[in-house]
C-alpha cells in the first residue's frame, strides 16, 4: 500500500513539474508575441543602461505629464485623455520601472520613481514647465518630483489621489491593507511566470471609455507588469512617507478630483470592508483630498459623484476640463 501511495505521490509531483515546465515556455512565447503585436507607443528613453517608455504627443507650453497610478496599464491609464489633451498643449504619459514596456530598476526607491521620471524627459527633449497631473499613486509620485524638482512644476492636478496618511486613517476605521484583492495580487505576481495570470486575465477587458486596442496591449502585457507593480506595492508605506514631507505645493494652480462612486457589493467584498466602513472610508476620503486642496494657496477641489478611482476612464470630461484649467492658468502667469 506505501509503495502505492508513493508512487502516486511521485506521479503527481511529475504532473505539476510538466505543467509548470509547459506554461513557462508557453508564457515565454506569448510574451514574444505580445512584443510583437504591441509594440511600445512612443519611444523607448534610455535613462543610463535602462529604458523607460515615453509617450508624447501635441505641442504648446506647458507640457502636461500623466503619472499613473499602481496598475499595470502604464501610459495606456491615460488612454482616454491622452489625445485630447494633446489637442491643445504638449502631453507626456509614460510607464514606470517594470510596467508595460518600460524596463525594471534594479533598486526600487521612492526618490528614484522621481528621478526616472525627470532622466526620461530630459534625455528626450522635453522642456518645462510641466503641469503634473497624477492618478492615485500618481499623486504622491507627483509630490516626490515637486519636491525634487520644484522649478520645473508650474502646475498639478490630483485625479483621485492617494494621501499620504490614509493607511493609517484607515486603520481607525477597522480597516487592513491586507485585503483579499491584495492577497490575490501578491500571488498572482510570484506566479506570473507559469501562464497563470495570462490564462485567467485573458485579453483584457475595456474599462469604460478605454480603447479596445489599449485594453488588449495591458492585457497582454499584464504578466510581465504585474511585477513592476507588485515591487511599488511592497513599498507603499516608504513611497506614502516620502510624499509626506512633500505637501507645500506653495501657489501653484492645483486641481484635486475626488471620485465619491458608492463602492459596488463586489468591491467592498474584494476591499474587505463593511457597508458601514465604506461609507465612513468614503468620507474619509473626501475630507483627505479637502486636505491636499489646501497644500496649495490655488488649490480647489471638484466632486466627481459618478466615477469609481478610475476618473479619467469613468468620466474623461473633467479629467480634461481640469488640466485645462490648470494650463490656463499656467499660461496666464497665474501663481
Amino acid at each position: 500500500m506505501l509503495r502505492i501511495l508513493k508512487k502516486i505521490v511521485l506521479g503527481l509531483v511529475a504532473l505539476v513539474v510538466l505543467v509548470l515546465v509547459v506554461g513557462a515556455v508557453w508564457e515565454q512565447v506569448e510574451r514574444r508575441a505580445a512584443a510583437r503585436r504591441f509594440p511600445p507607443q512612443g519611444t523607448l528613453v534610455d535613462i543610463g543602461g535602462r529604458k523607460i517608455q515615453l509617450d508624447c504627443r501635441g505641442t504648446g507650453s506647458p507640457t502636461v505629464v500623466l503619472i499613473h497610478g499602481l496598475d499595470t496599464g502604464g501610459a495606456l491609464s491615460w488612454s482616454a485623455v491622452h489625445d485630447s489633451i494633446a489637442s491643445t498643449t504638449r502631453t507626456c504619459a509614460y510607464s514606470r520601472a517594470g510596467i508595460m514596456w518600460s524596463d525594471p530598476t534594479p533598486a526600487f526607491t521612492p526618490a528614484g520613481m522621481a528621478e526616472d521620471l525627470h532622466a526620461a524627459l530630459n534625455a528626450a527633449g522635453e522642456k518645462a514647465p510641466f503641469v503634473l497631473v497624477g492618478h492615485s499613486l500618481g499623486g504622491p509620485i507627483s509630490l516626490i518630483y515637486t519636491k525634487r524638482y520644484g522649478d520645473q512644476v508650474a502646475g498639478l492636478v490630483m485625479v483621485d489621489a492617494s494621501h499620504p496618511d490614509q493607511f493609517a486613517r484607515f486603520k481607525t476605521l477597522g480597516i487592513s491593507t491586507e485585503n483579499i484583492a491584495l492577497k490575490a495580487i501578491k500571488v498572482a505576481a510570484s506566479l506570473s511566470w507559469t501562464g497563470v495570470v495570462r490564462a485567467f486575465a485573458g485579453e483584457g477587458k475595456p474599462m469604460p471609455n478605454q480603447p479596445l486596442e489599449a485594453a488588449r496591449a495591458q492585457g497582454a502585457w499584464t504578466p510581465r507588469s504585474i511585477r513592476g507593480a507588485m515591487t511599488e506595492m511592497n513599498a507603499l508605506d516608504t513611497i506614502l512617507a516620502e510624499a509626506s514631507t512633500a505637501r507645500d505645493l506653495g501657489d501653484r494652480p492645483l486641481v484635486v478630483l475626488t471620485a465619491m462612486k458608492p463602492l459596488s457589493a463586489e468591491e467592498r467584498k474584494a476591499l474587505g470592508v463593511t457597508d458601514d466602513q465604506a461609507g465612513k472610508q468614503k468620507q474619509m476620503w473626501l475630507e483627505m483630498h479637502q486636505e491636499e486642496t489646501r497644500w496649495s494657496t490655488a488649490g480647489r477641489q471638484v466632486i466627481v459623484p459618478d466615477a469609481s478611482h478610475y476618473i479619467q476612464f469613468d468620466r474623461p470630461d473633467i479629467v480634461i476640463s481640469a488640466v485645462a484649467d490648470v494650463v490656463t492658468a499656467v499660461r496666464a502667469g497665474v501663481r
